[in-house]
């Protein structure tokens, strides 16, 4: 994974380009992403960041404006829910595929080189340069089937 003193210089670049004003709060946002291992919503995110920096004032509106800036520049990646929005963890890191559920929005991470050699050998027979894939399976955790 990426040295989190280079996150923060390239984070900085990323504000300046935008024509953005660099803060604390932005850097919290992404320092929190980096450091946590799940997936969010913008209103978990901002509960959280409640719980770990009650002094800091950091707004709904700074977390989505963030979040955006920095799924547009790769430093993190979502899941889509529909209507129910979206799920942000930091992009960084070792590319894995998602298995959703539809019941309890678990999300379970996985790889596995099958499907990744598969994906390539379908690009190749339609002539086609993959520079990246999402896959998200949706279906029905192991606890959500048990109590069904």
């Amino acid at each position: 994974m990426i040295d989190y003193d280079v996150l923060i210089e390239k984070f900085k670049s990323i504000i300046k380009e935008n024509g953005l004003k660099y803060t604390k709060q932005r850097e919290l946002i992404l320092k929190f992403l980096y450091e946590h291992d799940d997936h969010f919503t913008p209103e978990e995110l901002n509960s959280e960041l409640k719980k770990i920096y009650p002094d800091e004032n950091i707004g709904i509106a700074t977390i989505y404006r963030t979040l955006t800036l920095l799924e547009d520049s790769g430093i993190v990646t979502s899941i889509s829910f529909g209507t129910q929005g979206k799920k942000y963890e930091f992009g960084l890191k070792k590319h894995h595929d998602h298995l959703v559920c539809v019941k309890c929005s678990k999300i379970i991470e996985f790889y596995d080189e099958t499907i990744e050699k598969k994906q390539l050998e379908i690009a190749k027979k339609f002539e086609f340069q993959m520079t990246d894939h999402t896959m998200k399976i949706i279906g029905i955790c192991k606890n959500c089937q048990k109590k069904q």
